[in-house]
C-alpha cells in the first residue's frame, strides 16, 4: 500500500483538468493501466530522496556535457543543461504499432516526392501540388535537378513531430528532413533512467533505444557510391559552438566514425579526402550536420567557412553520398506539409495511417481572411523556421499584438501557415520550485531510418515538454525538458 506521506508529497494538489488528454490519469483521475508500475513507484518515494535523485539526473547532464542553446534567453546565458523528467512516458505497444508503420508509409512518400519534384515533376504536371508552392520554397535545391543520389534516397535521417489530441488519436505536426536534430538525448535520457531507476525499468519490458547509432551507421554505409565495399564514412559538425555539437560528437563515437569539420577535408579530381596525420584519405559518405547554404561555397554562400569547396559536383558525380541530401527542406516547408497526405495517396495509392493537422496556407485568398478573422483562435508558424522560433500564438496574445502580426502576415503571406490550437495532451511532470508533480503539455520527436533496403524507427523518441505551465512550445530552444519515452513490449 503507497504510504499517504509520499503521496501527498509528490502527487499533492495534481490539478486534473478535462480541457486536455492526461496521458498518466484518465477522466475518473484514476491511474491509466500502463501507468500503474511506474505511479506506485514514485509514490512511494520520498520527497528529499526524489529531490536527490532529480539533482543527480542534473548533475549526470552535466558531466556529460548534455547542453543545449537558448538563443532568445540573453539572461541565463547561452548554453544551458536539458532539462530532463524522471516520470518516463509510455506507449502502449498497439499505439506504437500505428506510430511506426504510419511513419514509414510518410518516409516512402516524402522520398519518392523529393525524387519526383527534382526530375520528372510528375506531380506537379498533375496538379496534385501546386508547382509555385514549390518553386516558391527558400529550401529548393536548383542544384539537385535531374539528379537522384544512390538508392533514389533523399531524406535518410527524418525527425516526425507527433503529438496526442484530446481525441485519442495521433496527429503529425511537422516533418523534420534537412538534419533532424535530438536523438542523443533520446540515448542519454535512457541511461539516466536505467542508471537511477533501474528496478523499475527492467521490470517494465521497454523496448530498447540502444540500437539507434548502429542502424544509422548501417544506413550510413548502405548509400556509399557504387564499386565501395568498404566505405569511409564521417560526420561533418559545424564546429564546438554549434548547439547540437553535443549530439554530433556522441554520435560519431557511438558509430566509430571520425567527427570532422570543413577545413579537415577537400575536393581533388571530384573525390573527397580527408586530411590524416598519414596524408589524404578519400571520403565516400558524409553525414553531414551543416544547412544546405553553408556546406559548399562555390555554390551556395560564398562567404561559408564551414563547408567544402567543391563538394556538389563530387556529389553529383556519385563519388560521395550525403546525408541528408541537399533539396530536403522543400518536403519540411510547412506549407508544403499540407500535402503530405496527397502524397501518400499520389504516390503509394494508400490512406495516409497518421493524420496531419488541419492547416490554412495564408497564401491562399480564403485561407488568408479566414486567419484574419480568427487569429485568436490559431497558432500561426513561419513556414521554414525551426525551434519553435517565430511562432504566433493568438489566444496568448493582446489585442494590439494581433493587429501587428496580421500585418506581418499580409507583408509576406507565402511565409506563415496556420493551425487551430491543438488540445496537446499532458503528462505528469515534476516541477522542482513547487516540489510536485504537475500536468504539462508534450510532443513526440521520432527518429526514422531509410537506407538501401533498409528503414527502421527508433522504438520511442524525444518526449519534449513545455515546462511552464500552460505553455504549448515544447522545444529545448524556448526553454522545454524531455522525458524519456518508453514503448512496451507485448
Amino acid at each position: 500500500m503507497i504510504q499517504e506521506k509520499y503521496l501527498e508529497n509528490l502527487f499533492r494538489e495534481y490539478s486534473r483538468t478535462s480541457e486536455f488528454l492526461d496521458e498518466v490519469f484518465d477522466e475518473n483521475g484514476q491511474i491509466r493501466q500502463h501507468y500503474q508500475r511506474v505511479y506506485n513507484h514514485l509514490a512511494k518515494i520520498s520527497l528529499p530522496d526524489f529531490k536527490y535523485l532529480n539533482d543527480y539526473a542534473k548533475k549526470s547532464s552535466f558531466d556529460q556535457g548534455i547542453t543545449f542553446n537558448v538563443y532568445s534567453d540573453k539572461s541565463q546565458g547561452v548554453e544551458r543543461i536539458f532539462p530532463f523528467d524522471l516520470f518516463p512516458r509510455i506507449i502502449p505497444t498497439k499505439e506504437w504499432e500505428k506510430i511506426e508503420k504510419g511513419l514509414i508509409q510518410r518516409n516512402r512518400a516524402l522520398n519518392l516526392f523529393l525524387q519526383d519534384i527534382y526530375n520528372e515533376k510528375k506531380i506537379l504536371k498533375d496538379n496534385v501540388v501546386p508547382k509555385e508552392l514549390i518553386f516558391s520554397s527558400r529550401h529548393y535545391c536548383k542544384h539537385m535537378m535531374d539528379f537522384v543520389p544512390y538508392g533514389g534516397i533523399y531524406v535518410h535521417i527524418s525527425g516526425t513531430d507527433i503529438i496526442k489530441h484530446k481525441d485519442g488519436e495521433y496527429y503529425v505536426l511537422e516533418d523534420n528532413l534537412r538534419c533532424p536534430s535530438g536523438v542523443s538525448y533520446v540515448l542519454s535520457n535512457r541511461m539516466a533512467t536505467k542508471r537511477i531507476l533501474p528496478n523499475l525499468f527492467f521490470k517494465s519490458r521497454v523496448q530498447p533505444v540502444v540500437d539507434y547509432p548502429e542502424a544509422l551507421a548501417e544506413v550510413i554505409k548502405s548509400v556509399a557510391p557504387i564499386g565501395v565495399d568498404q566505405p569511409v564514412c564521417v560526420v561533418l559538425t559545424p564546429g564546438m559552438y554549434n548547439s547540437a555539437y553535443y549530439e554530433h560528437s556522441y554520435l560519431a563515437l557511438q558509430m566509430g566514425m571520425q567527427l570532422v569539420e570543413g577545413r579537415d577535408l577537400f575536393v581533388d579530381h571530384n573525390f573527397v579526402y580527408m586530411k590524416t596525420i598519414h596524408g589524404p584519405k578519400k571520403v565516400d559518405v558524409i553525414y553531414r550536420r551543416i544547412d544546405d547554404d553553408f556546406i559548399d561555397p562555390m555554390v551556395f554562400r560564398a562567404d561559408s567557412t564551414l563547408g567544402i569547396p567543391g563538394l556538389m559536383s563530387a556529389f553529383r558525380e556519385g563519388n560521395v553520398s550525403l546525408v541528408n541530401a541537399p533539396g530536403t527542406g522543400v518536403a519540411d516547408d510547412k506549407a508544403v506539409y499540407t500535402y503530405v497526405p496527397d502524397m501518400i495517396r499520389y504516390y503509394l495509392s494508400e490512406e495516409p495511417i497518421l493524420k496531419n493537422v488541419f492547416t490554412y496556407r495564408c497564401e491562399k485568398g480564403d485561407d488568408f481572411l479566414y486567419v484574419l478573422e480568427n487569429l485568436d483562435k490559431l497558432v500561426v508558424k513561419p513556414v521554414d523556421e525551426s525551434g519553435g522560433y517565430g511562432i504566433f500564438i493568438g489566444s496568448k496574445a493582446s489585442r494590439q499584438e494581433q493587429e501587428d502580426f496580421k500585418e506581418i502576415i499580409k507583408a509576406n503571406r507565402r511565409k506563415y501557415i496556420a493551425q487551430p490550437i491543438m488540445s496537446l495532451s499532458v503528462h505528469s511532470t515534476f516541477i522542482e520550485e513547487n516540489e510536485r508533480f504537475e500536468p504539462r503539455h508534450v510532443d513526440l520527436r521520432t527518429f526514422s531510418l531509410s537506407g538501401y533496403q533498409i528503414e527502421y524507427v527508433c522504438k520511442g523518441g524525444l518526449t519534449r515538454v513545455a515546462l511552464r505551465k500552460g505553455n504549448l512550445i515544447v522545444n529545448s530552444s524556448q526553454g522545454g525538458g524531455s522525458k524519456d519515452t518508453w514503448v512496451l513490449q507485448e
